[in-house]
């Protein structure tokens, strides 16, 4: 056991009133998980944490903790707060290497779930936990959607997505890989072989574009697709990603790491508009990723791109001008562009009955109910890009509106 995770717990003031548990979104039991830690009774520790949040060992890697736990540690005000996400790893890690999935009497009901992503695998833990008969539906040949395909490994190990599944298999849940639900099967189909509910949670895996001349060309690639499997693309030694946000960096770090490239960041902003966490840009430049600020695509060419500066717009107007007459070409040899995405339409276009929102989000109430009966959706494909956590908060909602759905409650 690190000495480390021991020393930080001990570190932890057992709060009456927890602000630690406050700032998670999902609500934590920080101080009692820590407390049954340094009792000896890890397990009590692991379960706290797993029936609360089902992806917690996830959570505790990829959160923005300076923002939630950790930034509401009253330690933080004069010292360094508790590193809450440590302990949580820590405990979440053993747990699920020593607690095997139980597979609960059936009720005899039996639920879809589209998706394996954060908000798919929430579901399908929380209903096999309370005896429905889960399928998972996924598009590739792996679960663990934006958090297999979408993180790179250096922020989270694949082999936890790999235990988490076969926690599932353990609990009885089916596992249909390969298998995109729209173009063959159908939600019809589904209903009509005696799923009593549908649940969607398949993510956002449609590049947003530039829409600017060059971006077809053979040189160009989207964010998400590169991050699905990085070993397949030659970039050559010269590299610039578009964007500002989370996947940006990601997308630069991981460029670095496979290929040895420059890599440069273009924002159409000034530095401090930048999207992305601050730690993660800590990380990026760390990592050696440069940055260029207030500059704005306005075509892909082969050599590189083609930008102009930028500066910020009025009361009124657009966010960002353009400047005429400071057109500057940056050389590269890859152009990859991390501008945001949204959610494909391979259901929402072979299903009746289903609204979409003019951003293309599955339309829902606060419950995750779509406005077709027995169907219900949570995740990125409702609320756009968000974090595991967020997922994970409202699919636990969704998973109980499900339950109450079928059981008639």
């Amino acid at each position: 056991m690190s000495s480390h995770i021991v020393e930080e717990a001990k570190r932890c003031l057992q709060c009456k009133v927890p602000k630690c548990r406050e700032g998670c979104p999902v609500q934590t039991p920080v101080n009692e998980f820590i407390r049954a830690f340094l009792e000896e009774d890890i397990l009590s520790a692991g379960a706290m944490l797993f029936e609360n949040n089902p992806l917690s060992v996830v959570c505790s890697l990829v959160c923005p903790q300076e923002f939630q736990c950790e930034g509401h540690c009253v330690l933080g005000k004069k010292a360094g707060p508790v590193h809450i996400s440590d302990i949580e790893h820590y405990i979440s890690s053993y747990y699920l290497s020593h607690i095997e999935g139980r597979r609960l009497a059936g009720n005899g009901h039996k639920v879809a779930i589209i998706g394996s992503g954060p908000a798919g695998i929430t579901v399908a833990f929380l209903l096999a936990q309370r005896g429905f008969e889960i399928t998972i539906y996924e598009a590739h040949d792996l679960i663990g959607g934006v958090m297999r395909y979408g993180i790179p490994g250096f922020r989270l190990p694949k082999d936890l997505l790999e235990k988490l599944k076969d926690k599932l298999v353990d609990m009885g849940v089916k596992i249909r890989p390969n298998t995109l639900i729209g173009p063959t099967l159908t939600l019809d189909d589904l209903f009509r072989d005696g799923f009593k509910a549908v649940f969607i949670g398949t993510g956002v895996w449609k590049p947003r574009k530039l829409d600017v001349k060059g971006e077809s060309l053979g040189h160009v690639h989207y964010a998400i697709d590169y991050l699905k499997n990085p070993e397949v693309y030659t970039l050559g030694r010269r590299v610039i990603v578009i964007g500002a946000g989370n996947t940006a960096m990601d997308v630069a770090r991981t460029a670095l790491r496979k290929s040895l490239c420059r890599v440069t960041v273009v924002h159409i902003g000034d530095p401090g508009t930048m999207s992305a966490l601050p730690e993660e840009l800590e990380m990026a430049k760390m990592d050696g990723v440069k940055f260029i600020y207030n500059r704005s695509t306005v075509e892909i060419l082969d050599e590189g791109i083609k930008v102009r500066r930028t500066q910020r717009g009025g009361p009124g107007g657009p966010k960002w001008m353009i400047l005429e007459g400071t057109e500057e070409i940056l050389e590269a040899d890859t152009v990859i562009i991390a501008i945001s995405q949204g959610p494909r339409d391979a259901i929402v276009s072979t299903t009746q009955g289903i609204e979409r929102n003019p951003q293309g989000l599955v339309s829902t109430d606060e419950c995750g109910r779509t406005t077709r009966q027995g169907v219900f959706a949570s995740g990125d494909v409702v609320h756009g890009a968000r974090t595991v956590v967020q997922a994970v908060k409202v699919s636990k909602q969704v998973a109980k509106a499900i339950e109450e759905y079928v059981l008639g409650l």
